[in-house]
């Protein structure tokens, strides 16, 4: 028995460098939110800040969406509504808190949640402390709203759990849409109303308004940071190689022990509790109104996008779709200088085309070199389709949500799978699967040399 456990103790691993590795990732992710919040916002201005941090908010939705819709294969569209949860939940707690606090709702954080260049304050403030905790507060919240949902519904599959995610949507949206009065609290009031009456009072119809605004590149990229990795660390674990055996095959994992319905159920929680920390940091953003009308079923069929785009189960590919969904719009506004690119897109498609051309004459395969080929020469044609219109004295910005649809569906016909499938921008066998494209198909009877 002794011998037994000098062993044990022997395997085990020492304390300090397990902490260490468990602990750096967070640590550099908490770097790179310092960094750009002090160092990247000043130099690249307000307007490409807004972006950032509108990018940061959509990688936290998207990768927590694939949680569910990727790791467990199950199909929800009801994911904005776990945003709107936390983000009313959030809103109330930050309104509310400061009138009790303050007596007035202004923004009292320091330089972490300051998106105003010049802005004298300390570095910290209880407004920071105030704001992180109702972040937190409107994650739980919605997590809770994730069990009630997902415990009686998830063991329905397919179109019928997507209907039932559907209904809590809307359900959340009219009973905000509903109330009867669009009055806030006033400060004498707040003081004298308990408060479980407050969340009676948020806006109604016309919106929550005159929420501080506290979001800022720290703290969505923060959440990033964590999100991120929660995602990375749950895929590795067992419960995260559950959740892909029921994606893989449902009936096979129940016959091997996997208990299918608390798995997804688990899925569902995880993922609605990161999704109400996005919809918190929507909530405070600068330039936001908080309208449960934006956050409908449309803002879901968004969140899908990104994930569908990325490939079904892959973290990267999620959070690097949702980057290019959300910068797209944005580049579209003013097309006029991407149709200066049309030389680059010009030179590249011809160099696809002759590497395609050497790979058939000398009997190898280019599924991927054809399929690039074909997204590039189509952004050819539509530059220059761009070009005819801009000298005929169209605006094309007017356009930018059909070019915008356009781009989406021209990736989905050529890569149909999304950008990374269900693997990783880090897998080997992503870049091999790449390679192994290129080559020549094995000859029969015999292998190639």
């Amino acid at each position: 028995m002794s011998t037994l456990r000098s062993r044990s103790v022997e395997m085990t691993p020492a304390a300090l460098p397990t902490l260490v590795r468990s602990v750096w990732p967070l640590l550099v992710g908490v770097g790179v939110a310092l960094a750009l919040q002090f160092f990247a916002k000043p130099v690249i201005g307000d307007f490409y800040a807004k972006v950032l941090l509108d990018i940061g908010t959509s990688i936290i939705l998207a990768v927590s969406l694939t949680m569910v819709n990727g790791f467990t294969g199950q199909f929800s569209i009801g994911h904005a509504a776990f945003m709107m949860v936390g983000g009313y939940v959030s809103g109330g707690i930050v309104y509310y808190g400061s009138l009790l606090a303050w007596g007035s709702a202004d923004m009292a954080g320091g330089a972490l949640s300051s998106m105003i260049d010049g802005r004298e304050a300390p570095f910290l403030t209880w407004g920071d402390a105030l704001f992180a905790g109702s972040l937190v507060a409107g994650g739980l919240v919605a997590a809770v709203c994730g069990y009630v949902v997902g415990l009686p519904s998830l063991r329905l599959k397919g179109d019928y759990l997507a209907i039932v995610t559907l209904g809590f949507g809307e359900i959340v949206r009219v009973l905000i849409q509903s109330q009867t009065s669009d009055v806030l609290y006033t400060v004498e009031e707040v003081k004298e109303t308990a408060w479980y009456l407050m969340p009676t009072k948020v806006g109604g119809a016309l919106g929550f308004s005159g929420l501080p605004f506290y979001s800022s590149l720290f703290w969505v990229f923060l959440g990033v940071a964590v999100t991120l990795l929660v995602a990375y660390r749950l895929k590795d674990s067992a419960t995260g190689r559950a959740f892909l055996s029921i994606r893989e095959d449902e009936i096979a994992s129940e016959a091997m022990g996997v208990n299918t319905t608390q798995f997804k159920v688990r899925a569902f929680v995880i993922a609605a509790f990161f999704a109400g920390v996005a919809g918190g940091l929507f909530a405070h953003s600068i330039g936001v109104q908080l309208n449960p009308g934006e956050l409908g079923f449309l803002k879901s069929f968004d969140i899908i996008i990104m994930v569908v785009l990325g490939g079904l189960g892959s973290i990267s590919g999620a959070a690097i779709a949702a980057a290019i969904v959300t910068i797209l719009p944005e580049l579209l506004r003013n097309p006029e200088p991407l149709l200066k690119m049309w030389p680059v897109l010009a030179g590249l498609a011809a160099v696809l085309l002759v590497a395609a051309v050497v790979c058939a004459m000398t009997g190898r395969r280019a599924r991927s070199l054809v399929a690039w080929m074909c997204i590039v020469l189509t952004l050819l044609g539509l530059g220059f389709g761009a070009r005819a219109a801009a000298a005929a004295g169209h605006n094309l910005g007017d356009y930018r949500m059909i070019l915008f649809a356009l781009a989406l569906i021209l990736m989905m016909i050529l890569r149909p799978q999304g950008l990374f499938g269900v693997r990783e921008v880090w897998d080997r066998s992503l870049w091999k699967g790449i390679a192994d494209s290129f080559r020549a198909p094995p000859k029969k009877g015999g292998t190639n040399k």
